[in-house]
This record gives structure tokens, sequence and C-alpha cells, in this order.
């Protein structure tokens, strides 16, 4: 008999009984490769596939050179993107072998689930993005869901399903494939499955029904064009539903008065980390990384393994040398033996490769578990696939920047002084706008200075629908984003709303859309009172006019209503500051650190260079300072923001830690006088002053990150305040001070409080011994001041403040 002749046999024989069924495991690499052996065996003339129909018109791309798995079908309703579906497939899925097989001999293949259009609308708006899973019944329904493989698992004596499945199916051996009947473990997997739907019914899975009605619907569409010479890949579960007689009359009355919503699919590429977890077919694996292992391993693929395990190790400057990874294959045999498994599986090798090659730690193991057990393939589609006209210019602009994009989680240092650079920030920041997260900003690991961004980039998945949704706003990112930003700016009732708005505006660079912002910005600082609100607002507004510079964007309009702001901020702050309990006062404090920071930017962007040299030196030469001849308005506001700090330091009815920091920021400001500081920290501390509002006046002055602890240490006078001071409260009130005095001293450096506690053990020095020239040093001090050394740091602080030095005469 010629081969041909013994093929032909071969599949008469397969599809004697009807239809060959094809039950598998979602992502599995035994079921994948038993997919494959009978589909070479059996030569069908048509392949069904559990997936959505609307896909058929897609499945020809498969083929294409470019296009490289994990991908999924992604479906999403046109009037509503958020509302969207993933089939996701893997180079170890039996669907997609399914489909590669039929495509290469020449093959029809079709999906036969039920319509994405039907499914999208069965799904509650913007929920998890997966493909349509059987329902999970009511809470206090009679028949609970089932596992089918736990069930399965139970039955043969296995605790762990998992186990069990890879046991049976998982670990069947290439040659062994070749050598045994390729049709004997679908038929065994469809007597088991028929056995559970006996027992089980719909397994608490009442969705189902209308799936496998519209499946059988197809089914029968299939057989009266090609005749019995069909095979159907579907899950497992499905088989018995299959192979039913029904009626078609009651296939049809099941999908009666179905919903409806227009969808639109496409191919999107996927990862091995979003296959690890439970999604698409409802079947998420814990490994896809060892999974595509063991289907990619075309012999010997314990060695493989630990040889790919050795390689990542010895990446991380570890030491691996050949004789641990002929050790681990060897333990992870062993193991496998003795625990009665036909092949060693991902527990054996990892138990091999935590003893014998990461020495007992789970740190190194962690790393494996990430890199190669689960992975983060990317994978890829051809540019022939459609899709939103969104996506495509946002792609477009990612190949003419070079941002790929990678699952795999990386760090971007940007400069905006490059061209390259400002356009990929004005990308990321656009993005974002769009809620595409693509890319979140990070700290810096060089410069922080506004010519310096640094961004941590990720692409999920999930992306591609978040980019369909966006695309309502326009089809390019940046009107699709200045579309948003003006809906943003109509739509916002709070001021601070919209000065974050404004500055996202500048980030992203949208011309088009800050006069709209900026309308709704002058329209809501007018009509709010709150000083709060103006205070929350005005750091928005300051950071972004440094921008203008930097990103040669017109922020005129932008410095305006800063101003005003601020003018308002100065009016209205000081009454606000009394009258208030502890977190009110708290978070009136971090306001006030907000708004000094930002008058400080407005400052410093609205003088010229020099200008301020300048006018300090004048003002140190007494020759005027505030409004007149030779101020600038930007030192006005600077005066003004002064007097208000000035107010608040010296009124007791305002709270002690706002009547603390504005003294502190004063006497940073070279506007408090160290004697005076000392006199009003004096008050502050004084006998009269109940323990509590005292506490909160140095937690103020001295508190959180501002640098109090070295304050302390090199301004004595101050230390010996506080401690004449704490030694003195009252034992029956200490109590009470001592969780704001731990808040406030545990923010110190540790070499800061132990300097500290240096002093205090040693005590004060004498009233003028110490620059008498006598050696009272204590760590990290020297006797007094240094005059040549102090001095030869003053031309590089010049330097880099890119200020011109005062001559000595004009100070003199």
């Amino acid at each position: 008999m010629s081969g041909t002749q013994a093929t032909t046999g071969a599949a008469a024989a397969a599809f004697a009984a009807g239809p060959l069924l094809l039950g598998v495991r979602h992502h599995g690499p035994g079921s994948a490769r038993a997919v494959r052996a009978a589909l070479d065996a059996a030569r069908p003339a048509a392949v069904l596939i559990e997936g959505p129909p609307e896909g058929d018109a897609l499945l020809p791309l498969a083929a294409d050179p470019q296009m490289r798995p994990p991908v999924a079908l992604l479906a999403h309703a046109v009037d509503d993107p958020g509302r969207a579906a993933f089939w996701p497939l893997a180079e170890f899925s039996p669907e997609w072998v399914a489909i590669r097989w039929a495509l290469a001999h020449d093959v029809p293949v079709r999906f036969i689930d039920l319509p994405a259009t039907h499914s999208l609308a069965l799904r509650e708006p913007h929920g998890e993005e997966t493909a349509p899973a059987p329902e999970a019944p009511a809470e206090g329904a009679a028949t609970p869901a089932v596992d089918p493989v736990r069930v399965l698992a139970e039955t043969a004596g296995y605790d762990d399903p998992e186990r069990w499945w890879e046991d049976v199916v998982e670990h069947r051996s290439p040659a062994a494939d070749a050598t045994a009947d390729a049709l004997a473990p679908f038929t065994a997997l469809a007597e088991a499955m028929t056995a559970l739907r006996e027992a089980y019914g719909d397994g608490g899975h009442p969705r189902d029904a209308v799936r496998e009605a519209y499946m059988r619907i197809q089914l029968r569409t299939a057989r009266k064009e090609f005749g019995d010479g069909v095979a159907v890949v579907c899950g497992a579960w499905h088989v018995p539903a299959l192979a039913a007689r029904t009626t078609l009359a009651a296939d049809r009355a099941l999908l009666k008065g179905l919903p409806k919503v227009k969808a639109e699919m496409t191919w999107v590429p996927w990862t091995h980390r979003r296959l690890a977890r439970h999604s698409g077919y409802g079947a998420g694996i814990d490994s896809p990384g060892w999974y595509g292992h063991l289907f990619g391993a075309a012999d010997r693929p314990i060695e493989r393994w630990m040889t790919k395990v050795a390689g990542l190790l010895r990446e991380e400057d570890r030491f691996v040398s050949t004789a641990h990874v002929i050790e681990a294959v060897r333990l992870a045999e062993t193991l496998a033996a003795m625990r009665g498994r036909p092949l060693a599986g991902l527990s054996e090798t990892t138990d091999a490769v935590r003893a014998v090659m990461c020495e007992g730690s789970d740190v190194p193991l962690a790393l494996i578990q990430d890199r190669l057990v689960v992975g983060e393939t990317l994978g890829e589609v051809p540019d022939s696939a459609p899709a939103v006209p969104l996506q495509r210019d946002l792609t477009r602009g990612q190949r003419t920047l070079r941002l790929k994009p990678e699952a795999l989680e990386k760090e971007l240092d940007l400069d905006l002084r490059k061209e390259t650079d400002a356009a990929r920030s004005r990308l990321l920041h656009r993005l974002r706008l769009l809620g595409i997260g693509w890319g979140e900003p990070a700290e810096g690991r060089g410069s922080t200075g506004t010519f310096r961004e640094s961004w941590r980039l990720r692409w999920e998945p999930e992306l591609y629908v978040r980019v369909a949704e966006a695309g309502v706003w326009g089809t390019t990112v940046q009107t699709a984003a200045t579309a948003k930003a003006e809906s943003q700016a109509l739509a916002a009732t709070a001021l601070s709303e919209v000065t974050a708005l404004a500055e996202r505006c500048l980030l992203a660079h949208l011309p088009d859309a800050l006069p709209v912002v900026m309308k709704a910005l002058a329209d809501r600082a007018a009509l709010d009172a709150d000083v709060g609100h103006l205070a929350d607002a005005l750091p928005a507004l300051a950071r972004s006019l440094r921008y203008g510079d930097v990103r040669s964007t017109d922020t005129t309009a932008l410095a305006e209503v800063a101003a005003g702001l601020a003018e308002r901020i100065c009016v209205a702050l000081p009454p606000a500051c009394t009258g208030l309990d502890a977190d009110g006062a708290e978070a009136l404090r971090r306001q006030v650190d907000g708004v000094h920071s930002a008058i400080g930017l407005l400052v410093t962007g609205a003088t010229p260079a020099g200008t301020e040299a300048e006018a300090e030196a004048g003002a140190e030469a007494g020759t005027g300072s505030g409004t007149e001849a030779g101020a600038t308005p930007a030192e006005g506001l600077r005066d003004r923001w002064g007097a208000v700090l000035r107010k608040l330091a010296g009124r007791d009815t305002v709270a002690g830690i706002i009547r603390g920091r504005a003294t502190r920021l004063l006497l940073d400001e070279g506007r408090l006088t160290e004697d005076e500081a000392a006199r009003l920290m004096g008050l502050a501390l004084s006998p009269g002053t109940p323990p509590t509002d005292a506490a909160a006046w140095i937690e103020g002055f001295v508190g959180g990150a501002s640098g109090g602890g070295m304050l302390l240490v090199h301004d004595e006078r101050l230390l010996s305040l506080v401690d004449a001071w704490l030694t003195g409260v009252p034992a029956d009130t200490f109590t009470d001070v001592l969780p704001l005095l731990r808040r406030t001293f545990s923010a110190y450096e540790p070499g800061a409080r132990r300097t500290l506690g240096e002093l205090v053990r040693r005590g004060p020095v004498p009233e003028g011994a110490r620059n008498d020239g006598t050696d009272h040093a204590y760590p990290g001090f020297g006797p007094g001041l240094d005059q040549d050394r102090a001095d030869a740091v003053e031309p590089v602080l010049h330097l880099l403040l890119g200020r011109t030095p005062i001559p000595a005469e004009a100070t003199a």
C-alpha cells in the first residue's frame, strides 16, 4: 500500500463516526502537539476552531512572516471601545497550531464560537478585557462551577490538577506522539468529559449552552459544505455538547433575542506575562515561558532548560559551571522518579535549580521565575493588520522617534534640548493625557532641572484598548489630546484641576488647547475665594511657567493668572491661619510650603539673568527694595510674600506649626536674622506657652525634610532653647507632646541625630569661647571658621549658579 493510500485510509477511519472533535486545554504544549499529530493523521477537509467568527477575515495574516506569537484577537464595540475582549494565542496554543496547519495545507479554516457582536453585548462595559468565559452561577445557586481538570485529577488520586495534566498530557514526548495512535488521547478525553457532563450538567456555566448551540449550527453548515471530513478544535468541556444530537430549531431558539453591538476586530501583540493571568478562554497559565520551552524543545527538554537557567544566572554575574548544569539535571530526574512522574516537571526543575545553582536561596529563583518561567516575550503583528487611525498614528510616531514598545520595563532619560528627546517627551505626555499609560515619569538619576526628564516605559496589551477608546477624540495623537484637554477644561469644577491640566498641556505642547484651558482657568480663579484652593493651584502654575524656555511655549497668559493668584493668596492667607485644629493647621502648613516654593519659581522665572544678584547686592548696600526704583515686579511679589510670612510668624493667634514654619522660611531667605529667630523661638517656648503649642512650633520650624537637624547642629543658641524647653516640660504633659516630637526628630538623617546627641551630651560651649582659639571640637567640627577654605568655595558657587561674582569693593 502506498503512503497516499495509507493516509486516505487513516482519514476515512478517523471520520467514520462523523466530524473529528479534538478537545483540548487552551495554551498547552502537549495539546498543541497532539492536535498537530491528529491533523497530520486525519487530513481533514476543513478546520473549525473555537473563536469569534468576525476573525475569519484575519486568519490569513497568521501566515504572514511578520506575525510572531504570542498575539491576540482584539474585539471592541465601535460605539464603546472600552467594551472589549481578547482571544490570546501563543505558539504552543492548540488553536494557533491548527490555524497554521490549515493555512500551510491550503485547508479552509473558520472560527465557530459565539460572535463578538453578541458576546460583547452580553459583557459588562469596561469589565476585565478577557475572552468571553463561562459565567459563574449566581450566589446561592444550587450547582457550583466545576473545574473538570480538578475533578479528573482527584479521580486519578492527584491532589494537584496541574501536575496531573502535565503527567497525562503536557509531558508526552514528541517521539511517543509519533508512534502512538494520534487520536487516542482525544477519544479518552472525550469519554471523560462526557461522564463529567452527565454528572454535572453545564457545570455551573449557563452561558455555555448558548455558545454551544451556535457552534453546533456552524458545524452543521460546515458538514453540508465539506461532508464529515471536518475537524473541530475546541475546549474539551464542549466536546460532549457538540457531539450531542439536537435539532436546528432547538439551537436557534437558544440564540433568539441575543443583544448585539457593532464590533470591530484586529490582531494585537500579546505577552507571556498576560498569558500568566486568568484571561483569554478563561484559562490563565502560571508558566508560559516553561510551556513555550516544552513545545519548542525538539529533545532533551530538561537539559536545555537547565542550560537556559545557567545562561541567565551568568548574565547576572553568578558563577554557574557546566558541572552545576549536569548535577541539576540529575537531581531533577531523580526527584521525578521518586515522585512517580514520567518526566521532570517545573516543580522538580525548580527544586533542583534552587539546591544546585542558587545554593538554597530564593532570591535568584525569583529572577528565574520572572524571566524564564513566565517570560517577557512580546509578540508582533504585521503592518497590514487592521487598526484604528489613532493606533496607526501612534505606531508611526513610535517608529519615527525610535521608541519600540517592549514588555520589559525600561528606563528612558531625555534631554529636552535635543529635538528627538523633546518630541519623545511630547508624545509620552500626550499619551498620559489620553489615559494611555505607556510611560510614567520617574525620578532621574542625574540632573533634576527642567531640561531633563526620566520615564519608565512598559507596554501592556491592554493599552491597545485604551488607544481604541481614545480614538473617539481624534485620528492623531496630537488632535486627540487637544480635544480631550479642551473637554476636560470645560468640565472641570475645581481650580486645581484646571491648573494641573494647564501644566499637562504645556508638557504635551498642545498650543491649540491652551486658549480654552486658560479661559477656564481665569474663570475658575475669579470665582474661587477659598485660599486653600488658590494655594493648591499656584504650584502647578509656577511649575508650568518654567517650561516656557525649555519647550518654546508662550506662557504670558499663564504668568498673568499666576501673578493674580499669588496676590490674592498674600491678601487672604493670614486670616485663614487662625482658629485651626491640628489637621487643618498641618494641611495649611503644607500649602504655605507650596506657595513659598511657587513664588520662588515665579520670581526666578521673571527675573532676568543678573538682576536678582544685583537686587540682592543693592538691598545689602541699603539702596532700597520692594517696588522702589530699580526693583522688578517679581521682587515686589517676593517682598509682599515676605511681609505675609512676618505676619504669620508674629501673631499668637496663628497655629504654632504655621508660625514656626513661617519663621524658618524667613530665616532661610535671609529676611530674618539669627537673633530675631532666636527671639521668636524663645517666645514660642516660654513657660506660659502650652507644651503642645510649643511642640507644634518646633515641628514647623525644624520638622520634616527642611534641614532642621543641621540648623540645630550649627546654631547652638537654637539648640539650647529647644533643650531647655524640653527638659522643662512637666511630666504630666510630656506624653502629650512626645508623639509630635518623635515625628519631628525621626525625620532627620542618622548623622544629624547622632551629632545632636553628642552636642546635648557635651553641653553648651561658654559664651564667647567658641572662637577663642581653643579646640572645642566635637565629631565633624573644627575649633572655628577657616576663612581661607571658606573663601575658596565662593568661585565654585558662582560658577554653579551662573552668576557674576560681586567685586569686593561693591560690598565694602
